[in-house]
């Protein structure tokens, strides 16, 4: 289980860091790319996937950790089912809230891009 989510993991950050990086390069015509590239701007686009892709990475297998973890105790435990479930979806939209801000970063950071 845990082998398909780092699989998961792997091919999330790789797509963003490539939606990112292409996103950058065809929103520009060829005299802005050769300013841009001079400039270091292709660098915010690359820190913008990258980031995004490691924190929807992290929030997964820390997402998966926590749903595993808790149906473990409650499968202990069948009694305790209430006291472990409301801490478990408050972790998890903790967990989430530090993804979506992440997204929020990315946004910021490519908009920082002229163009």
């Amino acid at each position: 289980m845990v082998n398909r989510i780092v699989k998961f993991g792997l091919a999330l950050s790789a797509m963003m860091m490539i939606l990112g990086v292409s996103a950058l390069a065809f929103a520009q015509d060829g005299g802005a790319a050769a300013t841009a590239a001079g400039t270091g701007y292709g660098w915010i686009g690359l820190a913008a996937g990258l980031g995004l892709g490691l924190a929807a990475f992290g929030g997964a297998l820390g997402q998966g950790r926590a749903a595993a973890t808790a149906l473990d105790g409650i499968a202990r435990n069948p009694g305790a089912s209430d006291k472990i479930f409301t801490p478990m979806i408050l972790g998890l939209a903790l967990i989430e809230s530090l993804v979506i801000y992440s997204l929020i970063i990315a946004f910021v950071l490519i908009g920082k891009i002229p163009g």
